[in-house]
């Protein structure tokens, strides 16, 4: 695999954390019903959509190569995403 094709999936997969953040945010507002096949299902379902759009999207950058350092930008892109909402949300606070 090319550097160029490397970069490009490690910016992506970084870009990704902050989508798979929203992916959850939207999926908190469904944990709270009060029906559990609601909980389950949209639990399954958004971690099956947002799992599938992330291969998908690979498939198409470097064919569908998973490499560790690109679970580790999602993973940093996530947490990095979840500390911006948190400085934004002390900062609406004040």
């Amino acid at each position: 695999m090319s550097l160029k094709t490397q970069i490009i999936l490690i910016i992506f997969s970084f870009f990704y954390g902050f989508i798979f953040s929203i992916f959850l945010n939207i999926n908190y507002k469904f944990i709270y019903s009060t029906n559990r096949l609601i909980k389950f299902l949209s639990s399954f379902l958004i971690i099956i959509i947002a799992i599938l759009a992330y291969f998908i999207s690979i498939k198409k950058i470097n064919n569908a190569i998973l490499h560790p350092y690109s679970i580790i930008m999602v993973i940093i892109g996530f947490f990095v995403d979840i500390c911006i909402n948190r400085i934004i949300a002390k900062k609406i606070k004040k």
